[in-house]
């Protein structure tokens, strides 16, 4: 069962918290400097990298900028800024809103384990989902901070932009996938499990966009603790072919931002807009990322 709760950000530094006792004026100035001297830089087929001027922090950079950034460019990179400490991260985003708990916790360390349950935590590849399928809360934005990262083995993270799939796909397809609805199941051996039903299609809750709401079913061959998918709507044949078609055309190049991790990449998604997975690492790996996600 999904469990979070509101708590009040604590600041753990010293100077960050003197830094506010300047007063308003004070606070204004530094935080559109900071803003300002923040550069952009697009990748392709989507997303952004924003790197910080010297001696930022993460707090400098208000909110509302942030989201607007992520919701325009779906995922934003954001690199220069100083490690967060597991609570600290936690707290920060908190200030986007309330963040999701599982069993395990409001942060979810992502490594490579040796004798893992779910196929997250093993280092094949990890096909295309949302975040929170399973939670009783849609998740609005997911936060992963990147501790440590072993360059050249694979693991790199792949998103793909479901509101240009929707946009790209012609009236015919759009109303066919208007009609579908999808059941997912998995057992519950991690921090996550159930059964859900949700439409293929819905509105982006910032938007209002079309997005489209998919997992690709696993084997059970293949992976550990795996999602079984089924399509409502359609008929039995069109149906048995119908996620991997989606799949296919979700896998497509001109949809796909793939991104290489750097250690200390504080990395913000829409995960609305958004699906996401991971290819398979390529030889040992030490990466380690931490995993926040925000109703």
């Amino acid at each position: 069962m999904a469990r979070w709760a509101a708590q009040p950000f604590r600041r753990s530094s010293p100077e960050r918290l003197n830094r506010q006792k300047g007063g308003l004026t004070s606070m204004t100035s530094s935080t559109s400097t900071v803003v300002e001297a923040m550069k952009h830089i697009p990748l392709r087929p989507f997303g952004r990298v924003v790197e910080a001027p010297e001696g930022a922090h993460i707090e400098d950079v208000p909110v509302e900028t942030l989201q607007r950034w992520t919701e325009e460019s779906r995922v934003l990179v954001l690199r220069g800024f100083p490690f967060l400490e597991k609570e600290e991260f936690a707290d920060y985003c908190r200030r986007w809103g309330p963040v999701l708990k599982w069993d395990a916790g409001e942060v979810i360390d992502l490594v490579v384990q040796e004798k893992p349950k779910n196929y997250v935590f093993a280092a094949g590849d990890v096909p295309f989902h949302w975040d929170g399928a399973f939670a009783e809360e849609d998740i609005r934005f997911f936060f992963f901070q990147c501790l440590d990262v072993t360059p050249g083995v694979g693991g790199e993270t792949v998103f793909s932009d479901t509101t240009a799939v929707y946009r790209d796909a012609d009236d015919e397809t759009r109303e066919r996938w208007a009609q579908i609805s999808m059941t997912y199941q998995t057992e519950k051996v991690v921090h996550y499990g159930g059964e859900v039903t949700e439409r293929l299609v819905a509105r982006h809750p910032g938007t209002g966009v079309p997005i489209l709401r998919f997992a690709e079913p696993l084997s059970p061959e293949k992976y550990k603790n795996p999602v079984f998918a089924t399509a409502h709507g359609i008929d039995g044949a069109e149906a048995d072919e119908f996620a991997g078609t989606l799949a296919e055309r979700l896998h497509r190049p001109e949809y796909c931002y793939h991104h290489d991790w750097r250690a200390g990449d504080l990395v913000i998604a829409d995960n609305s807009a958004l699906v996401h997975g991971r290819n398979a690492f390529t030889g040992p790996t030490k990466r380690h990322l931490q995993r926040v996600q925000v109703i």
